[in-house]
């Protein structure tokens, strides 16, 4: 009978501590101090002890109850490969605090030309290469290349082509100006990630798209690959940077791009083939949207909010790790 008694304890205890070990991570994973600070006044506990503890139980939440959950970042700039910019920092930092705070990451970049393989270590993964892409009725073969970040204990993908990447540039000649197939180039990019994806058989939980290079994955996601078990219930993240490109893409930008699955109806925000339509396709593709720079394009501010979707505005480097996580992990809630 004693014995019945302290499992039926033992039981109800574990049960208490998972239940508020989630409701710690809950709260330090969104910053919803407004909702703690409150409850610390009725206890006798000081407050630097009792954020210890509940700092303890998110621990505790992440690491023996929690599954992890799994992130796609697909990235139009990293460092070091890329000069530091507000978004190649970004690219570089997000994906290793993420994978800090106890989830599952993978990283993928365009492998521009001015990008140095050597320098890098970027070697081929001929498992991953092979495939052809049609663009515009014609075969361009995807190349997968990868390189790590030591410190951070992260691999980073690239995808190549020889028709698009290897230029030594990124988006703009020496001149200053934009390559007349940068949507094709944005084509190629955001399906040869998703195709990448696939060949790992890896099924994330989240992708977070930044920048505009990466603007056509949610439109793939939600519209070609909507049923296929890698991206049927992945949640789809976009970031707007104060980045945009001024060049009007060709006409027929919309027949390039559609893939079986994509409709007519769902490129109707596409009225310019140009930086702001772009970005509205991916907004209006994702689950949710991030104000990666301070000030952003206002027309995609004012679209942004009439949209309805989950928003998270702007954070400074000190807090953005933390509340892109927590954004994350209310978009899986």
């Amino acid at each position: 009978m004693l014995g019945k008694v302290i499992k039926k304890v033992s039981e109800k205890a574990i049960d208490f501590l998972k239940t508020l070990s989630k409701l710690a991570y809950s709260y330090l994973s969104i910053g919803n101090w407004g909702l703690i600070l409150p409850r610390i006044q009725g206890l006798c506990l000081p407050s630097g002890i009792f954020f210890v503890l509940l700092r303890l139980l998110k621990i505790f939440y992440q690491y023996n109850i929690m599954e992890k959950a799994k992130v796609l970042f697909i990235s139009q700039e990293i460092t070091p490969y890329l000069p530091e910019t507000e978004m190649s920092k970004k690219g570089r930092y997000l994906p290793q605090g993420i994978q800090e705070q106890g989830k599952e990451i993978r990283t993928f970049m365009p492998r521009f030309g001015c990008i140095n393989e050597r320098r890098n270590q970027l070697h081929e993964v001929i498992r991953l290469s092979g495939m052809n892409l049609i663009i515009d009725d014609t075969d361009h073969p995807l190349i997968i290349k990868v390189a790590s970040i030591q410190a951070a204990r992260m691999q980073v993908y690239f995808i190549d082509n020889e028709d698009y990447f290897q230029r030594k540039a990124t988006l703009v000649d020496a001149d200053g100006n934009e390559f007349e197939d940068n949507d094709e180039r944005t084509i190629f990019f955001a399906r040869g990630v998703l195709e990448t994806t696939k060949k790992l058989r890896w099924a994330p939980d989240v992708v977070h798209c930044n920048g505009w290079f990466t603007a056509l994955a949610p439109l793939y996601i939600k519209k070609a690959m909507n049923e296929d078990p890698h991206f049927a219930n992945s949640k789809v993240v976009y970031t707007v940077y104060d980045n945009d490109f001024s060049k009007q893409w060709s006409d027929n930008f919309k027949e390039k791009l559609k893939l079986d699955g994509v409709e007519d109806s769902d490129l109707e925000v596409l009225e310019g083939n140009d930086y702001v339509s772009l970005s509205k396709l991916a907004i209006s593709m994702s689950d949710g949207v991030i104000q990666g720079s301070e000030t952003i394009n206002a027309e995609l501010s004012e679209f942004i909010k009439q949209s309805g979707k989950p928003f998270l505005g702007y954070h400074d480097e000190e807090s953005y790790v933390s509340a892109y996580n927590g954004f994350y992990d209310s978009l899986l809630d």
